[in-house]
């Protein structure tokens, strides 16, 4: 039995397999909320069965997650989850000056800068306040913290500090659609209810590709990360770490790395790399990396205390076990677009365009942090992007409230 998000109690059990994909899908969803739970594997530990049986009428049902009260769900959808957790998930208004799509770094930091000054607020966010921030092990880059800080500490901090301006959250809550409802916008949540507001920020992110190999699920943040930069400094003087993609992003990410690793070893499916030729010779050149090519990721193996271990690779057809202390894979990312449906402007890649002041083609309508094309996607930028966006909607809002005193 093993305990894979750090409590005192964790008295949440989840009964699974690691080859269960609504147990993997659960356990991310209460780990994204930052819940405690206890991992029970029926398949390492088979005497364990008879007890998901006797709480489904001779069914073996997973997963089946009980909870301290001694009632459970099997097999339950993430809004099952997140209503027997106590989300808040209905909006108490129908109306606000500003719906925020997002509620990660960006998206908190415009809810606060909007609300002190008393607009009122609202985010919606289909997973947990912080977004990946939330969920990523440590910064030692973000400004303020000498010492680092953890993802998840920043994250509850910036909601405690969103929360005291009075900036209501919805969490486990999506938007499936964003439509203009003159002289405002409609925008449809995944609860099937709907709000109205004036101005709209999409701060949605983009969301890291993963390979889905067996075992990277469980080992994002335990050996397994997609921020070099973010992460790349706890593991100085480990003996070697792997980059898994070969485009631009991962050998640049690579050649950072060397500062901190004796090797690292760039994992390419393709039969050659892809980046630019000029980082192809960097990392060719470089007495610190190497590069496999015609090798795919089977598995991310740990080890006893729950760490990567090692990855499993079909190297040109033949099985290999890679020892490694780390993992970081840069394979793409995909902006968290698809809800828009044509709403906006979006890039050949799928991101959202903006002018300089974080204004879409659609009048109102505003775009910032990592979904925005030509982001950078690191932390400090992202909080900078939304205070920027937060002055340019307060004077859209001055001006929107001019328009309707001129027309009452």
């Amino acid at each position: 039995m093993s305990t894979s998000v750090p409590s005192q109690d964790a008295p949440i059990v989840i009964y699974g397999a690691s080859w269960c994909p609504d147990c993997r899908r659960a356990k991310q969803f209460l780990a994204s909320h930052r819940i405690a739970y206890k991992w029970i594997d029926l398949e390492t530990e088979p005497d364990q069965v008879a007890e998901v049986e006797a709480r489904n009428d001779g069914k073996r049902i997973i997963p089946t997650i009980v909870f301290p009260d001694g009632s459970f769900l099997a097999e339950p959808s993430n809004d099952e989850l997140a209503d027997r957790i106590g989300l808040s998930r209905a909006a108490a208004s129908p109306t606000y000056d500003l719906v925020i799509i997002g509620g990660g770094p960006t998206g908190l930091t415009t809810a606060i800068y909007g609300a002190r000054e008393n607009a009122k607020v609202l985010i919606v966010e289909k997973s947990a306040p912080g977004g990946q921030a939330g969920i990523t092990e440590r910064f030692d880059n973000y400004p303020g913290f000498p010492d680092g800080v953890g993802g998840a500490e920043l994250a509850e901090r910036m909601t405690r500090q969103a929360k005291k301006y009075g900036v209501e959250i919805l969490e486990a809550v999506g938007a499936t659609k964003v439509s203009r409802e003159e002289p405002v916008f409609r925008i449809e949540l995944s609860t099937g209810d709907h709000v109205l507001a004036p101005a709209v920020l999409i701060a949605t992110g983009s969301t890291y590709r993963r390979t889905d190999a067996e075992g990277e699920a469980d080992l994002i943040g335990a050996g397994i990360h997609f921020c070099a930069t973010c992460d790349g400094p706890f593991y100085r003087g480990a003996m070697n770490l792997t980059i898994v993609g070969g485009g631009n992003s991962g050998l640049e990410e690579g050649l950072f790395l060397t500062q901190f690793a004796d090797c690292v070893t760039v994992v390419q499916a393709l039969p050659t790399l892809t980046g630019s030729k000029l980082l192809q010779d960097k990392v060719l050149n470089h007495p610190k990396m190497d590069v496999l090519v015609n090798a795919t990721v089977k598995s991310f193996n740990a080890d006893d205390a729950g760490k990567l271990e090692s990855i499993a690779l079909d190297h040109d057809g033949s099985d290999v076990e890679h020892q490694t202390s780390g993992a970081f894979i840069f394979i793409g990312l995909d902006p968290n677009t698809g809800f828009l449906d044509g709403l906006v402007d979006l890039d050949a890649r799928g991101f959202i365009v903006t002018d300089h002041m974080f204004q879409t083609n659609i009048e109102g309508v505003f775009a910032a942090g990592d979904v925005r094309a030509g982001s950078t996607k690191q932390i400090a930028s992202a909080v900078g992007e939304g205070a920027a966006a937060a002055i340019q909607i307060r004077y859209f809002l001055e001006k929107f409230q001019e328009k309707v005193a001129l027309h009452s």
